[in-house]
């Protein structure tokens, strides 16, 4: 609805009739215009005498300043009269200023653009027509500046009244009793209106809803009561002669408070909303609701019980109830008072419908109306704890549902259950004992005097322990041999796991009461103390076992007394001089003391100079021979001579080595290794003492010859492509020989650098039997080697390369034949490098590429010239005619 045109006698107003009407069916006043627009209620307002009435006012799509100014004014005798202004303090009329300046009229501001007008206690002389209007704060005029709203008042005519059937306003009821509320509602008015009732209970600092029974003829309930007010618990009835009854069956503790009845007078607007015009109530009563008090006491005859015995409570439960209800009892156990039940375990319960859960040992039965009677079967040390039991109230409700009143739980009672613990002692002897190293130990352990022993119920297991025998004050911690679980399941400790697996150490159970140890070869380490504890285990109701009880017995020792081992090991030479080529010879004879049937294993080493390159570390391992006479092969490297040396066994205490065909090489100081080994267990071996036997020199004297070398080469520089001759020259001193009484091993070696700084690459070699081996080459560079003479070899480097160059040199290792026939191997000497160099020739280099771009380039001219004249004399030929010009002699002027 929009601002209606002003009639003429309203005053000239700038905005006034230039938004045109869209009719008054809207709740406020819109212009189709645009600019600023003045809204108010839609008209008519009706309110009740002597209530406060509030007129509010907005203004929208305005210019300026963001907080507007508003004036309200009063059509009275055929002309507004002025009532309040937010900006001028001088705008009140003489009629309407006591009641401003008493704040009976005031003016409200809810945001820059909006105010409320505000009239408390309206009178039938304010009714009329009242116009809003904003000062312009535009550039231009545009839109409506007021807007006018007509207020009616009408009388008072709503009655809300206590009803007089109701005989108290304060009731006190017991839990689960029914009450009924009733209060009157009227209203006698000129306009057609509508009333809403509301039950409201307070038990605290607000009001709740309960029940409402809505202007528009709907019931509604609040959250809290909405389950109750299905079910038909909670009801609202509007009876005859204008009352209304709150019905309230199976009365709880949250129903306790004060209750109201609640009446709103409502109307319907021309706009089809409905208003709230006022609103009255009155108290009707003040319930109080005594909650159903419920006792729960538990009684046991016998709070100490004896294992295997049964246990006997009661549960008296007493309560004030009246009426259909049923109780439900729950039985709980716990190990602690102070627990919650939620920690607690369940043992049985009895719901409201009479039904028993199920339990094995465990029975529940109800002697009267208020006792239940709870028996424990057969029971165990787990059975003591504390036992509760807990009671709760149900109500039907009208929906067939129930409801729980309330709810209790006993005091615990403390239940002790006495264990008939068995009774026994444990007896420990050693049935054999060791008298030396790797001799048999076994224990038993044996169980005597036993009492309570129920055979089914009671199970007995051994844990075996030993405590090392150390001479020092340090503390010594037992070590667990072995263990048995209530299923006589063998668990070994980690120290014993390999030797009983090993089967050195053996656990066995011989009898019921009697367990052993064997120990099958007894060591020095398992000198010590020995005790065992035997553990009893109770079968409970659910067939699991605890233990009960433990027992130790009595230690026994297991020591005898023992003496260092000993062992001397002497070597002798058996041919006091030997020349090369003849078989050398010594034995090694071993003696010991304190080792019980003892084995020997023998190893020969050598000590050779260190001179000697093929062993740095200047000992080398020969042969050997073990405990069980098996001979082996160590570092002995030379396959010439595989069946040179032998080790054999003279004796028990003797043995022999043996080296023929000596070389000058085997030159060095010998000995004998020997191990000496007892008896272990398990036909195994145990090694007991080692020992090192004196050195035996081998020193062969210097008379044979004396070989240098040395490397020659007529041309150490030379180009790519050139062959490379390099000389490998022995010479020889001392002993004249005959060329075929020596041969040389002869090997060529190079290093990739002008310094000696990396590591030298084999090139090629010939052995002493004239086979030549060559490295793999990459290159297109080859190798030849030959001997030119009994001492002189060469190297040739056909077609070198520049990869051929670095320092070369040659290692030679001679051979020497001794009177013997025999073949002597002299130690390996090598040359001073010399450095070959390989050159580019650049001439040759750019030869032949030269001469090709050459022919090339003469080859692609000679083509191009052919191609150009062959395509301008056929390809691009055109017949060219030639204009005809007529060949006229020019004229004299003076001829003209």
């Amino acid at each position: 609805m929009l601002v209606r045109d002003q009639k003429e006698d309203h005053g000239n107003d700038p905005g006034a009739g230039k938004c045109k009407d869209e009719g008054t069916d809207s709740i406020e006043f819109v212009t189709l215009c645009r600019g600023r627009i003045v809204r108010v209620p839609t008209s008519p307002l009706i309110r009740v005498e002597g209530t406060e009435v509030v007129i509010p006012c907005s203004v929208s799509e305005y210019d300026g300043p963001r907080e507007q100014n508003f004036e309200w004014e009063f059509w009275k005798e055929s002309k507004f009269v002025r009532i309040v202004s937010t900006w001028d303090t001088t705008f009140t009329s003489e009629e309407y200023q006591k009641r401003v300046d008493s704040k009976e009229i005031k003016l409200r501001r809810n945001t820059n653009d909006a105010v409320e007008l505000v009239i408390k206690n309206v009178q039938p002389a304010d009714k009329g027509e009242y116009k809003c209007t904003t000062p312009s704060t535009d550039a231009t005029v545009q839109g409506n500046y007021y807007a006018t709203v007509d207020l009616k008042v009408i009388a008072d005519g709503l009655k809300v009244n206590r009803c007089n059937t109701q005989s108290s306003a304060s009731l006190r009821l017991s839990e689960g009793v029914s009450f009924d509320l009733c209060c009157s509602a009227s209203t006698h008015t000129s306009e057609h209106t509508h009333l809403h009732v509301t039950w409201q209970v307070k038990s605290g600092p607000s009001w709740r809803e309960v029940l409402s029974l809505t202007h528009e003829g709907k019931f509604h309930s609040s959250p809290e009561y909405g389950e109750r007010y299905h079910s038909g618990d909670v009801r609202f009835d509007a009876a005859t002669n204008d009352t209304y009854w709150l019905s309230v069956s199976q009365a709880l503790p949250v129903d306790e408070g004060a209750y109201r009845c609640l009446v709103s007078e409502w109307v319907k607007g021309t706009d089809g909303l409905w208003q709230k015009i006022q609103e009255k109530s009155v108290e009707t009563a003040s319930m109080v609701i005594q909650q159903t008090a419920l006792d729960v006491v538990l009684i046991t005859n016998n709070a100490s019980v004896t294992e295997r015995d049964s246990l006997d409570l009661t549960c008296n439960i007493t309560t004030d109830r009246s009426g259909i209800f049923q109780a439900e009892v729950t039985w709980y156990f716990s190990e602690s008072p102070s627990v919650t039940l939620s920690d607690a375990q369940v043992l049985l319960s009895w719901d409201r419908d009479s039904v028993v859960s199920d339990s094995a040992f465990v029975s529940l039965s109800r002697m009267d109306g208020n006792s239940y009677h709870l028996l424990v079967h057969d029971v165990d040390v787990e059975n003591s704890g504390f036992y509760f039991c807990q009671a709760t109230i149900w109500v039907p409700l009208h929906n067939r549902s129930w409801h729980k009143v309330v709810e209790r739980t006993s005091a615990p009672v403390n239940v002790v259950v006495t264990a008939l613990d068995p009774d026994y002692q444990v007896l420990l002897n050693a049935s054999k004992a060791p008298k030396f190293s790797d001799d048999p130990t076994e224990l038993e352990c044996r169980i005597t005097n036993a009492q309570n022993t129920e055979e089914g119920n009671i199970r007995f297991t051994v844990s075996w322990y030993y405590r090392p025998y150390i001479r020092s004050d340090d503390v010594v911690t037992d070590e667990l041999l072995g263990t048995m679980d209530a299923d006589w399941m063998l668990l070994v400790g980690d120290g014993s796991r390999q030797r009983a697996e090993n089967g050195e150490i053996i656990f066995s159970k011989q009898a019921v009461d009697t367990f052993s140890l064997r120990i099958q070869w007894t060591s020095e380490t398992d000198r010590g103390d020995y005790y065992c504890v035997i553990s009893a285990w109770i079968r409970h109701r659910n067939n699991s076992w605890v233990k009960s009880k433990d027992v130790p017995s009595a230690p026994v020792s297991i020591f005898w007394a023992t003496q260092d081992y000993k062992l001397t090991v002497e070597a002798v030479k058996l041919k006091s001089f030997f020349v090369a080529g003849h078989t050398f010879e010594m034995t090694c004879k071993v003696s010991s003391k304190n080792i019980k049937t003892p084995r020997y294993s023998v190893l020969i080493t050598a000590e050779k100079p260190l001179t000697d390159q093929s062993n740095p570390s200047g000992t080398t391992r020969i042969i050997s021979l073990n405990q069980d006479s098996v001979v082996k092969l160590e570092d002995w490297k030379d396959q010439a001579r595989v069946d040179g040396v032998v080790l054999e066994k003279v004796q028990e205490n003797e043995f022999r080595y043996r080296m023929y065909q000596t070389q000058i090489s085997d030159a060095g100081l010998y000995r004998c290794v020997v191990t000496a080994w007892s008896p272990g267990g398990g036909g195994m071996w145990r090694e007991a003492v080692n020992g090192l036997s004196n050195p035996i020199q081998i020193d062969f004297q210097n008379l044979g010859p004396v070989f240098n070398v040395s490397v020659h080469s007529d041309n150490l520089t030379i180009y790519q492509g050139e062959l490379a001759d390099l000389l490998c020259i022995i010479t020889r001193e001392g002993v004249p020989l005959e060329p075929e009484d020596m041969s040389f091993d002869v090997s060529w070696f190079a290093v990739r650098s002008f310094a000696l700084d990396r590591e030298p690459v084999f090139l090629a070699s010939l052995d002493r039997t004239g086979i030549v081996t060559q490295a793999r080459r990459n290159g297109s560079s080859d190798l030849s080697l030959e001997r030119i003479s009994p001492l002189e070899f060469r190297l040739r480097v056909h077609s070198s390369e520049d990869h051929d160059f670095g320092n070369h040199y040659c290692s030679v290792t001679p051979w020497v034949r001794s009177p013997t026939g025999v073949w002597q191997q002299e130690p390996e000497i090598k040359s001073k490098p010399i450095f070959l160099s390989v050159k580019m020739d650049v001439l040759n280099a750019f030869k032949y590429p030269l001469l090709i771009g050459t022919g090339l380039a003469t080859l692609i001219g000679l083509l191009s010239c052919l191609i150009g004249y062959c395509s301008s004399h056929w390809c691009c030929k055109k017949e060219v005619q030639e204009t005809r010009r007529e060949r006229r002699r020019l004229m004299s002027m003076e001829m003209d």
